[in-house]
C-alpha cells in the first residue's frame, strides 16, 4: 500500500546555458533563493550534480533522477535555456512535469532572465507533444508562489502514483448500480491503476478468523473515541470491530490503496451487522474506502487524500432546490466532518435507518463549513470530473443516518441535469474547503474532461 505519510520526493533540475547571456548573476541569485525555500517545504529534495544544458547533460541528469524513485520533477530556467531539450524531456519522463518560471529583476532597463519566456516555449512544445505539466510563476519567497508550487507537486505526484494504485473490490457493486462497477481495463487505460476483485466469501473468512484478542483490543480502542449509543449497545461493538479489522487487513495484506465493498444486500444478513461504522472509522483515518461497490468513488477518495485535501465523504445527492443540495447517506461519514461529539447532530452509534441492524454513524455535517462537492467517473471508456463549491448550513429537518445541507454557489438544478446527461453515478464526494479549481487542474493533467 502506498504510504501517503511519507514525504514526497522531488527532483529539481535547473536548465543552464552553454554560453553566458542575460543577467547571469541575477539567475544565480534566484537559483540560491529557490534552493533555500525548497529546504523548508517538507518535501525530500534531490538536485543532480550538474545542470541540463544540452541533450547529453539532460540524459545524465535524468539517469541520476531515475535512481532516486522520485514522485515529481520540477524544471527551472532562471535564465532562458535551450527549448530543444523539451522533446527529450518528454521522452524521458512521461508523467506531469512542473515548470517553474522565476521573475525578472525589477531594477534597471536590461532584461534579466527571460525565465517566463523560456518556460512558455517549453509549455507550448510539451502541449503539442501531449505531455502534461503544471505551471508555477513567481518569487520563491511569495506566499502565492509557495502555495501554487506545493499544489503543483501534489498534483504531479498524484498522477504519477496513480500508475501503481491497486483498487480492491470486495463483492462487486450493489444490485442495479451498474455505473459504479469496476471495469479493470477501462480503469487501467484511463488512469494506470489496477483492479483486484475479492468475493464476500473471502471477506467472511477473514472476518471469522480474527482472534478474539485482536477484536477485544480494537473495541477498547474504539471506545476511547467516546461516541454515544443511540439505539445500539456495547454488545454490538465486537462484530463492528471484526468488520473494521477485516477491511483493514485487505489494505495491508493485499497491498491495496483503495477499497470498495458491497455492503448490501448480503452483509447485514450474513454478519448480523452493516459495515458502515467500520467504513466511517477507516474514512476518518484517511483511508480511501467506498461502499456499494463504488469503484471510482473509492479512487476519487484516494485522489483527494493524495492531494492533501483531507477526509472524503461519499454521499447520495438526495434532493435539491435552486440553492441547496441535501447530502444524505446511510451512515459512514468521517467524524471530523460532522458536528462535535455530544453536541446536537454529533455522531452517535445507531441502527440502520431501513433494515434495523447495527451499526452506522448517525450525524449531521458541521454547519458553516466550506465544501467542495465533486465526482470522478467513466462514460464510454473515458473519464470525467466535475466539482462545485458551497457551504454547509443547518438542515431544515433531521434525517436518520448522515444528514447535511449545502448551499451552493451555482444553481444545483442545472448542474444535476447536466450531470445526469453526462452519466455521473449517484454518489458525490464531499470534502472540506474550496478546491474546485485544483480539481480542474487535476483533470487537465490527467487528460480527462472537466464538466
Amino acid at each position: 500500500m502506498n504510504n501517503k505519510n511519507n514525504p514526497l520526493k522531488i527532483g529539481v533540475i535547473f536548465i543552464g546555458r552553454r554560453r553566458p547571456g542575460f543577467d547571469m548573476e541575477w539567475g544565480k541569485a534566484m537559483e540560491q533563493r529557490v534552493r533555500g525555500w525548497l529546504q523548508k517545504t517538507g518535501f525530500t529534495i534531490f538536485e543532480p550534480s550538474e545542470k541540463a544544458v544540452d541533450d547529453g547533460s539532460l540524459r545524465r541528469v535524468m539517469a541520476a533522477c531515475a535512481a532516486q524513485s522520485l514522485d515529481a520533477i520540477v524544471l527551472l530556467q532562471t535564465t532562458q535555456g535551450d527549448g530543444r531539450l523539451a522533446p527529450t524531456m518528454a521522452q524521458l519522463w512521461p508523467d506531469p512535469l512542473i515548470l517553474w518560471a522565476t521573475p525578472e529583476n525589477q531594477s534597471g532597463d536590461m532584461i534579466s532572465s527571460c525565465s517566463l519566456v523560456g518556460t512558455h516555449v517549453w509549455a507550448s512544445t510539451l502541449r503539442h507533444l501531449d505531455q502534461p505539466f503544471e505551471l508555477v510563476y513567481g518569487d520563491p519567497d511569495a506566499a502565492g508562489t509557495q502555495q501554487r508550487f506545493c499544489e503543483a507537486v501534489r498534483l504531479a505526484a498524484t498522477v504519477r502514483r496513480l500508475r501503481s494504485v491497486r483498487l480492491g473490490v470486495i463483492g462487486g457493486q450493489a444490485p442495479g448500480y451498474f455505473a459504479m462497477s469496476a471495469d479493470p481495463f477501462a480503469i487501467n487505460q484511463g488512469l494506470g491503476a489496477q483492479v483486484q476483485n475479492f468475493s464476500l466469501v473471502e471477506f467472511a473468512s477473514v472476518v471469522n478468523e480474527l482472534p478474539p484478542e485482536a477484536v477485544a483490543a480494537d473495541v477498547a480502542k474504539f471506545k476511547t473515541m467516546g461516541l454515544p449509543h443511540k439505539d445500539t449497545t456495547d454488545a454490538d461493538l465486537p462484530m463492528s470491530s471484526r468488520l473494521y479489522l477485516a477491511m483493514k487487513s485487505f489494505f495491508e495484506n493485499e497491498n491495496l490503496d483503495a477499497v470498495t465493498i458491497r455492503d448490501w444486500p448480503e452483509m447485514p444478513n450474513t454478519f448480523g451487522q452493516w459495515p458502515l461504522l467500520a467504513v466511517a472509522r477507516l474514512a476518518e483515518e484517511g483511508t480511501a474506502i467506498g461502499v456499494e461497490g463504488d469503484a471510482d468513488g473509492a479512487l476519487g477518495s484516494w485522489m483527494v487524500e493524495s492531494l492533501g485535501l483531507g477526509r472524503c465523504y461519499l454521499s447520495d445527492w438526495l434532493e435539491h432546490d435552486a440553492e441547496t443540495i441535501t447530502l444524505w447517506h446511510v451512515g459512514a461519514a468521517p467524524i471530523s466532518l460532522c458536528e462535535p461529539v455530544g453536541q446536537p447532530g454529533g455522531p452517535q452509534i445507531a441502527l440502520h435507518f431501513n433494515i434495523k441492524k447495527p451499526a452506522v454513524i448517525e450525524a449531521t455535517l458541521r454547519a458553516g463549513m466550506p465544501v467542495t462537492i465533486f465526482r470522478f467517473w467513466r462514460l464510454g471508456g473515458k473519464y470525467f470530473l466535475t466539482a462545485r463549491e458551497g457551504e454547509t448550513i443547518k438542515p431544515k429537518r433531521h434525517l436518520m443516518a448522515t444528514n447535511g445541507l449545502a448551499k451552493m454557489q451555482d444553481d444545483p438544478r442545472e448542474w444535476f441535469e447536466d450531470m445526469c446527461h453526462a452519466g455521473m453515478p449517484h454518489h458525490v464526494g464531499v470534502i472540506q474547503g474550496h478546491h474546485a479549481f485544483l480539481l480542474k487542474r487535476l483533470a487537465r493533467i490527467l487528460k480527462i474532461q472537466f464538466v
